[in-house]
């Protein structure tokens, strides 16, 4: 259980990410690499990425990235020194400037029990040539597990923007926070989530960033070093299937394009389960109104049914929209 001190001042400090951050990713994706947590949604991923590594002749690098950060209750914070808010140059070039001091120190935890690799002893140093040869391997995984899949984690953070916007809106920051229950949830004036060990994360008066992640699964995680900025990577939890899905929105437009239109299309596409207006905008690009007018004649067509809760008007699939899409017409 990790807990957080979290008074009101804490709360009007919260701060959400823009969006995944890709060292985050690129670390998380490779802890899932070394396990079978989630089996059912993310084992069609790890089917695709090795084969993906073997033909690139990556598995040796991947696998000096695994003695790097290995998936364990300890792996080294200075992989992971953004918030979502650098692209991933930016952040492997801040990985690369790590001091010194903090590669020996972080190392060294990693290999409390066992005698360090001589190419991480190197990284220790702060040996230039190991670092080339770490943003080498960074950027070379990154290329062949996370990029390929950016549509569905961007898709995915889409969405959760869309919820924590709707919370903050409709009941400030309270609601925003209430909205990452029950993985994350406040108990009087403590922040507690799910951890896979005791901990408390103290935050002296310093902003807490919540990051969407879609490659972390089970629980959020932190990072171990106090003194650094407080960050909280939460999962954004994709669907069974979510693969397939990418891959067939990826390969074309639906085939009911050419009936329907690209857009209202997209829109029915986008349905497959239930969406906001507000969702159904930020998901697929559009204005709130524009989404709203596609949604309005698809719900005159008989192929979605909609319906208001609260301020927002929530738009869902019928059976005939169902039928359509899945070629039954």
């Amino acid at each position: 259980m990790l807990r957080i001190a979290f008074g009101r001042e804490d709360l009007g400090r919260l701060r959400v990410a823009p969006d995944a951050d890709p060292l985050w990713e690129l670390v998380l994706s490779l802890h899932l690499l070394q396990n079978r947590q989630s089996a059912v949604v993310f084992d069609p991923w790890r089917r695709e990425v090795r084969a993906g590594l073997v033909r690139a002749g990556l598995m040796k690098t991947t696998a000096a990235l695994v003695r790097l950060s290995p998936w364990a209750a300890y792996f080294p914070d200075f992989l992971t020194p953004s918030r979502g808010d650098r692209s991933l140059e930016e952040g492997i070039s801040t990985v690369l400037s790590t001091p010194r001091r903090q590669l020996s120190a972080e190392l060294s935890e990693v290999y409390a029990q066992a005698p360090a690799p001589s190419a991480v002893r190197l990284l220790a140093e702060g040996d230039v040539t190991a670092l080339e040869r770490l943003g080498h391997a960074l950027r070379s995984y990154y290329a062949v597990a996370v990029e390929p899949y950016l549509p569905a984690v961007r898709g995915a953070v889409a969405d959760d923007r869309a919820v924590r916007s709707a919370a903050a809106l409709h009941g400030g920051a309270e609601a925003l926070v209430s909205s990452y229950g029950p993985a994350l949830r406040r108990e009087g004036s403590t922040l507690v989530a799910d951890y896979p060990v005791a901990r408390d994360m103290p935050l002296h008066g310093r902003p807490l960033t919540l990051v969407p992640s879609f490659f972390c699964v089970v629980a959020p995680v932190a990072l171990a070093d106090d003194a650094l900025d407080p960050v909280l990577v939460h999962p954004l939890g994709p669907a069974p299937g979510w693969l397939a899905r990418t891959k067939v929105r990826g390969a074309a437009p639906p085939p009911v394009a050419q009936l329907i239109g690209p857009t209202r299309a997209l829109v029915l596409d986008a349905l497959e389960q239930p969406r906001s207006t507000g969702q159904l905008a930020e998901r697929l690009r559009l204005t709130a109104s524009t989404a709203s007018r596609h949604a309005t004649v698809l719900r005159e067509a008989g192929l979605v049914a909609s319906e208001r809760q609260g301020n927002s008007v929530l738009h869902r699939r019928t059976a005939l929209g169902d039928a359509l899409m899945d070629g039954r017409l």
